[in-house]
């Protein structure tokens, strides 16, 4: 059985990320997978098809470029369609999972829209399934007609998340109107490292980097301020991150303070630190309750973001991180979002459910 996964990141890597470990989760049910992405490629995560790399301009999400930072235009759309058809006739998948679309990712309609429709004259036609995750960046006015998109094109909806913790009409109003096709999964994480170490280190980090060199700064200034002070301190800076900004902050890093690009053992690390500064994004919080390691959470709020936030306040109120809201962001209210964290018990153990990746590889053999 042959599933193609589309995917497509535009600023960060979480995408992309939490699409290879489904994908890795839906081999070892015995699929064969093809992973086609459609972002810049990102060393530590191999895809097998890459398509023509596309990126936002920058945190508007309003303009995509090609992958030397020129504004896509109609040729460019129509040479990357025709190679995303060929890839997907050439896999001869009898499931096509497509990431975030019809919920998000609506600039890639020029080559999702054909895509979706080849699979729809398809005999036998294939099980197209939707792969999203809980927490939408709300836009009302557009619901009636993603409504209508996930009706018309999708069988299945899996939504990666726990209703215990987070339905998907806190973001998505108009869930009512896919009830029969929405699918809880439980959240997506890779499997959790075995790791007996103390607990020592504060981890600082920024997901992909794309956007996270302030909160990276404040932790510089922050940390003589702060009762962890006296452990060491790991930046991790991102993928994503500049190469001036990786040495401006390992300039500015004093004694007991690591400065890194980005780490494949990151999970370990969160196992075995005393405390957690990261944003809000899907990925690290689902590492973070995983770990259950003490967190302070400054979620990502610019533009009109407000998923991260969203995620932060429902953590905080059940006692599971300590939120700081980005707007509030300096040297002082971070070493006192610390402190407090610092003080703080253990997330709970069975906050959320995090086997999502084996139970969506599982409801795709059952719908097949």
């Amino acid at each position: 059985m042959t599933v193609f996964f589309y995917v497509q990141h535009l600023l960060g890597i979480g995408h992309l990320k939490r699409a290879a470990t489904l994908a890795q989760a839906l081999r070892a049910a015995g699929f064969k997978v093809v992973l086609a992405s459609g972002g810049v490629p990102v060393a530590s995560i191999p895809v097998d098809v890459q398509l023509p790399p596309a990126s936002a301009a920058d945190i508007s999400f309003k303009m995509l470029v090609d992958d030397a930072g020129r504004p896509i235009d109609e040729p460019w759309k129509r040479r990357r369609a025709g190679a995303l058809l060929d890839a997907w006739r050439a896999a001869r998948a009898d499931v096509l999972l497509v990431e975030l679309f019809p919920f998000g990712r609506r600039q890639m309609r020029f080559e999702l829209l054909p895509l979706l429709e080849d699979a729809r004259r398809l005999a036998p036609r294939p099980l197209v399934v939707c792969s999203v995750r809980d927490l939408l960046q709300p836009r009302r006015e557009r619901e009636a007609d993603t409504a209508e998109l996930a009706l018309r094109h999708f069988d299945r909806i899996l939504v990666h998340g726990d209703p215990r913790f987070a339905r998907f009409d806190l973001t998505f109003t108009a869930a009512h109107l896919l009830a029969e096709r929405l699918h809880y999964t439980g959240y997506i994480v890779a499997p959790a490292p075995r790791l007996d170490a103390a607990r020592s280190e504060v981890l600082v980090s920024a997901g992909g980097g794309a956007v996270g060199r302030r909160l990276l700064e404040t932790a510089l200034a922050a940390r003589s301020h702060t009762l962890l002070r006296d452990a060491t301190w790991r930046l991790l800076a991102g993928v994503s991150a500049s190469d001036a900004d990786v040495r401006a902050l390992a300039r500015a890093a004093g004694a007991g303070v690591i400065v890194e690009r980005s780490r494949d053992d990151f999970q370990s690390l969160l196992a075995g630190a005393a405390l957690s500064i990261s944003q809000a994004g899907y990925n690290t919080v689902a590492e973070i309750l995983q770990a259950r390691v003490r967190s302070v959470l400054v979620p990502f709020a610019a533009g009109d973001e407000v998923e991260q936030t969203v995620r932060a306040r429902l953590l905080a109120e059940r006692g599971a991180a300590t939120m700081l809201e980005e707007r509030s962001l300096d040297p002082q209210s971070l070493a006192d979002a610390v402190n407090r964290a610092a003080r703080a018990e253990q997330a709970p153990t069975d906050l959320v459910n995090l086997d999502g990746a084996r139970r969506s590889a599982e409801l795709i053999k059952q719908w097949l």
